[in-house]
């Protein structure tokens, strides 16, 4: 993501060097904006282009140049961006253990897994661990074929024994152990100093037993008693159970790592939708395109038709459908015109837009998704407590066990019963597989979240996924959320001794400081009417009752019947009038002036279109719907009763929200609050799960566990689904895991060499540890595809 920069440059620092708008002199040097030789002034190898000369070395680049300046040009003033290609101060975490964060790449000190990225970017490499072991892995795999087949099939290819065969194992195992094996073993040493058991001191352990018995059994077999000596005379080896393991262990490394980078993928695709340049018109009415990090708060840009808005605007200019589907999930393109907000990284599909920049990047909406998604990311699920309390002791318990097998066998198998136990122990230690256990639910989560993200729907911790789906009563706000958030002017009413004009003008002044909907169409209305508005002396908020302030040395109110309760004025002479429009749908905003009753203002907010759709589709997954709305009551009533809403509060202050979340909490219920306004990020907070509407104030989306980027109320059930299918996938991956840990365990140990006759190879051991994390993160990725 570039980020915008703060620094005092020349927007034009990185032009000079490549082409000039004045006279050149012949000893300047200039920079072919194609090859990017320096050149001289030719005059027969220039192009003026967009008010610029540019100079090449040849008349192939010059040709080239002709044919798509700017994809000679974009690139090279991206080039030239003070803003380095790699952010700074990259933090590296670990996917098990998100609370380990340190400034460079390394092995977690808890697991050993090795750390990535904490936000991944578009020029991140392919992972170096990765290419390291597949390098490993391939240069050592025939090795590792050769000793397997030597161990397996040499009394058929030798019946009457290979000479020294011990020694070729040897050698054909020792680059194969301590090569491409040795990241395992630094990862071990890493687990015994820091006292952090995890699966490299099993695998670990399990390694160095087998290859350092064979070792000794190769320099000094006479050390062994004879029960020892198989085929020949010779002292059993099991070089080729130690190279299998390291490969097989490589091989699960290698798919693990893969599938890992697949859950950065919906960042990663989050990343790619922001351009890389805009369209600046400058103030002589010239444009200029410069890389995204050059634009500024206030930059007059210009949107041609099929281009991406650059970042957060407003239209000045214009008209055009935007297809905002890659943020919002709504497939139907929106018609933006001019006063209208844009959003970056969105796609204008027709008309030409001239806009506004006013947040520019980390700023912007797509900034703040890859920031929320890649904390969501790396949260813990509560679901995981469990499996770290079991894996806090798991390598203790399985190094117990396999000592257990070991003695057991030893004193108690049938012969060569040492050689068995040893077998069993070191298969013991190989298959136990803490690693699926940890990656359980981080990967469901990862995945998850980043399926949600290209839906609209913004989870800010692994918590509320799994607390969405518990929700039995939903509370949503009125304004900005059942209805359109944008209201306009129906009506006003003057008290004796004012006019219409003068309780319009005088609520527009004070209006002009609140971030209501409600307040901004009173402005409009009057700006409309080419009122002139004063300037408030003094402004207040009374958040969810009004606002309160001083205009031309007049103490004004306006708000609801609370305030004017609070101020001691005296509203019911238009009790009956304000009546009337609130049955007909419409807000009632009561106005004073120095503590008497100037009027009343009605304003219309219009339900959105998608809201009854969403609430029947909420109220058959089982959800009581629970309307609380600052407005009137007979508002409230009337806009209930039109979405089948009964049990509906008006007139509710933010303390009131608040209170009811926390009476429904008292009784049992858990309870999500759904709105977009400061005064619901109280009961936002409060809330089981607090849903904020993206399209509201950036005090509630921060106040929220959840955020609706388009803020569509059906977004809430395809999140519940989701947090349904990501709950079931978790418990699918631990359940997984336990099982597998306690038949595999068992299994390694010998259980069923008395029906059967047969032991668990090492090997085989090695391939099911292995399979075991890569088949838990599998299973987490079909997550990526959930609730379309």
């Amino acid at each position: 993501m570039n980020s915008h920069s703060h620094h005092g440059h020349n927007h034009h620092e990185g032009d000079t060097t490549s082409h000039s708008s004045v006279v050149d002199s012949p000893d300047k040097r200039f920079t072919d904006p194609v090859c990017g030789m320096k050149v001289a002034a030719n005059p027969e190898r220039t192009i003026e282009y967009s008010g610029t000369t540019y100079h090449f070395c040849s008349a192939g680049c010059m040709t080239k140049f002709r044919g798509n300046p700017q994809a000679h040009l974009a690139p090279k003033n991206a080039e030239q961006t003070p803003t380095p290609a790699a952010p700074e101060g990259t933090i590296y975490t670990c996917p098990m253990h998100p609370e380990i964060r340190q400034p460079a790449p390394g092995n977690c000190p808890i697991c050993g897994m090795a750390l990535e990225p904490l936000m991944p970017s578009l020029e991140d490499a392919e992972n170096p661990e990765l290419v390291d072991f597949r390098r490993r892995f391939w240069w050592t795999l025939p090795l590792t074929v050769a000793v397997f087949a030597l161990a397996m099939f040499s009394h058929w290819l030798f019946p009457n024994g290979l000479p020294y065969q011990n020694w070729i194992e040897l050698g054909l195992s020792t680059p194969v152990v301590l090569w491409a094996g040795w990241p395992f073993f630094v990862r071990w040493g890493q687990s015994i100093a820091n006292r952090s058991p995890n699966m490299w001191t099993l695998i670990g352990s399990g390694v160095a037993a087998a290859y350092g018995y064979s070792l000794l059994a190769t320099v000094a077999p006479g050390l062994f008693p004879a029960t020892f000596a198989g085929h020949g005379g010779r002292v059993g080896v099991y070089y080729e159970a130690a190279a299998v393991i390291v490969s097989l262990t490589l091989l699960g490394q290698i798919l693990e790592l893969r599938a890992r980078s697949q859950t950065s993928s919906a960042i990663k695709a989050l990343l790619g939708l922001a351009p890389k340049t805009a369209r600046r018109i400058k103030q002589d009415g010239t444009e200029e395109d410069i890389p995204l990090t050059y634009v500024h708060i206030g930059d007059t840009l210009r949107v041609r038709p099929g281009e991406k808005v650059p970042v957060d605007g407003v239209v000045l200019e214009g008209e055009s459908a935007l297809d905002e589907s890659m943020l919002t999930g709504e497939p139907i393109p929106v018609t933006k015109r001019p006063g209208d907000k844009l959003i970056g990284a969105t796609i204008n599909t027709s008309g030409s837009l001239i806009m506004r920049a006013d947040k520019v990047g980390s700023q912007t909406m797509l900034s703040q998704i890859v920031q929320m998604v890649s904390n969501a990311q790396r949260s813990r699920a509560p679901m995981q407590r469990l499996a770290d309390v079991v894996a806090g002791y798991f390598v203790v318990v399985v190094v117990g066990i396999a000592l257990l097998t070991l003695l057991g066998w030893g004193f108690f198998g049938p012969e060569p019963s040492w050689v068995y136990g040893f077998v069993n122990a070191v298969a013991v230690l190989i298959i136990a597989c803490p690693c699926a256990l940890g990656l359980a639910t981080p990967m469901s989560i990862m995945a998850a979240t980043g399926r949600a993200a290209t839906q609209g729907i913004l989870f800010r911790d692994a918590a509320a996924i799994e607390d969405m789906r518990k929700i039995d009563s939903l509370i949503v706000d009125k304004t900005g959320t059942l209805t359109e958030g944008k209201p306009a002017f129906d009506s006003v009413v003057a008290a004796p001794g004012f006019t219409e004009q003068d309780v319009l003008q005088i609520a527009a002044s004070i209006d002009q400081g609140s971030e209501h909907p409600l307040a901004h169409a009173i402005v409009a209305e009057a700006l409309k009417r080419g009122l002139t508005l004063d300037k408030p002396e003094t402004f207040e908020s009374s958040s969810g009752i009004g606002v309160r302030g001083t205009v031309v040395g007049r103490r004004i109110a306006i708000g609801n019947t609370a305030l004017m309760d609070t101020e001691k004025v005296d509203w019911h002479s238009l009790a009956d009038q304000a009546e009337a429009l609130r049955g007909q749908g419409a807000s009632v905003i009561y106005l004073a002036s120095d503590g008497r009753l100037a009027g009343l203002l009605a304003v219309s907010d219009p339900i959105k279109a998608s809201t009854p759709e969403a609430l029947e589709t909420l109220r058959k997954d089982g959800l009581n719907i629970i309307m609380a709305t600052g407005d009137g009551l007979t508002t409230a009533q009337s806009v209930g009763r039109k979405l089948g809403i009964s049990e509906v509060y008006g007139e509710v202050k933010p303390q009131d929200k608040l209170l009811l979340v926390e009476k429904l909490q008292g009784q049992g219920r858990k309870v999500a609050m759904v709105g977009d306004g400061i005064n619901d990020s109280p009961a936002l907070a409060r809330a089981d799960v607090g849903i904020a509407m993206g399209t509201g104030t950036d005090v509630a989306i921060n106040s929220a566990h959840i955020t609706l980027v388009k803020g569509d109320l059906r977004a809430i059930a395809r999140a519940r689904i989701l947090s349904t299918e990501t709950v079931r996938n978790m418990r699918q991956n631990l359940a997984f895991a336990f099982v597998y840990n306690a038949l595999g365990i068992p299994l390694a140990a010998g259980l069923l060499y008395p029906f059967t006759g047969q032991l668990l190879s090492p090997m085989i051991a090695a391939l099911a540890m292995s399979l075991s994390s890569v088949s838990v993160i599998t299973n987490a990725l079909r997550l990526r595809g959930t609730a379309k």
